[in-house]
């Protein structure tokens, strides 16, 4: 987008503690202009519900402090700890924008309008979006841009400038977030036991296999 688009910023956001400065800095070494990190003891504990809505609520305090609009909001489809793929969609309820999940390419972007290609069990879909939208994105086509020297020295000396409950006063109801605004609870973690156990058909031909399989699978 910033490169046929002039004059477009992108702003990073995440919510974590201060060692998601790594990733922020990252970004900013291969496109990003500014980055904010939404930390506090009181977001700990937060279940998908909870984060998308603090998320939403630092969308709306950044919006305020610069005195515009996202155009766009990008997610990652999933996180890789509880993998559920929920918080993107959340925060396109909350901020009640658009969304387009699955999304694997930017089409176009003009006219207000952005054209995304989705992945679908089928192959793909091509939406198109008025803005403002919130758009998940699955792994993409090509590679991230590599960083040059001089953006990732500029990236690490970069101010990230965090978020707290302080800062969203007048936009964040605190009893919606952490454990208490957190409706999930993790209960334990464990690594399931797998059953090794196995039947391997290979017959002479495929019919002679496919019968015999019909016929393990029927007992």
């Amino acid at each position: 987008i910033k490169d046929v688009t002039p004059g477009t910023k992108i702003t990073l956001l995440s919510m974590g503690p201060d060692q998601a400065k790594a990733a922020l800095k990252e970004c900013l070494a291969v496109g990003g202009d500014k980055a904010y990190l939404v930390s506090d003891r009181a977001f700990g504990g937060s279940d998908t519900l909870a984060t998308s809505y603090i998320l939403s609520r630092a969308v709306k305090t950044i919006e305020e402090r610069k005195g515009v609009k996202f155009d766009a909001i990008f997610c990652g489809k999933q996180a890789i700890d509880g993998d559920t793929g929920q918080v993107g969609p959340e925060m396109a309820e909350h901020l009640d924008y658009a969304q387009i999940t699955y999304a694997t390419e930017l089409v176009s972007c003009e006219d207000g309008k952005l054209r995304i290609r989705k992945e679908t069990a089928d192959g793909y879909d091509v939406l198109e979006a008025a803005r403002p939208v919130v758009i998940s994105v699955t792994k993409t086509p090509f590679e991230l841009r590599f960083p040059t020297v001089k953006k990732r020295l500029a990236a690490n000396r970069a101010e990230i400038t965090t978020i707290t409950p302080q800062d969203m006063e007048g936009q964040i109801d605190l009893s919606c977030a952490g454990l208490k605004g957190s409706p999930t609870k993790v209960k334990k973690s464990f690594t399931p036991q797998h059953n090794k156990t196995c039947v391997i058909v290979e017959e002479d031909s495929l019919p002679v296999s496919a019968v015999k399989l019909v016929a393990l699978l029927s007992n």
